[in-house]
């Protein structure tokens, strides 16, 4: 695995986790995604990760994580939202990569300046997953 991608922008989670799944930079994977000032602002959903991965040709759905799909968020290059919560007030994104949770903004609850943040990997997801964005296998 290359280089981590670290978050640049306060709603860029979901930017980061494209970038880190397509094996590019922040700014390469910024520019996929539709209104990407939105980044600074208010974050994506999940309709726009998809349509972001649908211009690099891969094809990704999404749904609501009922307990028959829990399992199906630990596939390769999946990404997770999670719920929105004390922790992650707009919630955040993660993507799963070797038997990992690719975190762009791991130490975001020591340091929440954007210019500190650093990315990381962690063994558990830090608070529940609502969503699931899934490639078609």
């Amino acid at each position: 695995m290359k280089k981590l991608v670290i978050q640049k922008d306060n709603f860029g989670c979901s930017i980061a986790c494209v970038a880190q799944i397509l094996d590019i930079n922040y700014q390469q994977a910024k520019k996929l995604f539709p209104n990407n000032h939105k980044a600074g602002t208010a974050g994506f959903i999940c309709r726009e990760i998809i349509l972001a991965l649908k211009k690099a040709n891969l094809n990704y759905y999404y749904h609501y994580i009922k307990p028959k799909y829990r399992n199906k968020i630990y596939k390769n290059k999946n990404l997770v939202f999670l719920k929105r919560s004390k922790k992650y007030p707009s919630g955040h994104y993660l993507a799963r990569l070797n038997n990992q949770w690719f975190d762009p903004w791991i130490n975001f609850n020591e340091d929440q300046n954007i210019k500190n943040a650093k990315a990381g990997l962690r063994k558990r997801l830090p608070e529940k997953p609502i969503y699931l964005i899934s490639l078609f296998r």
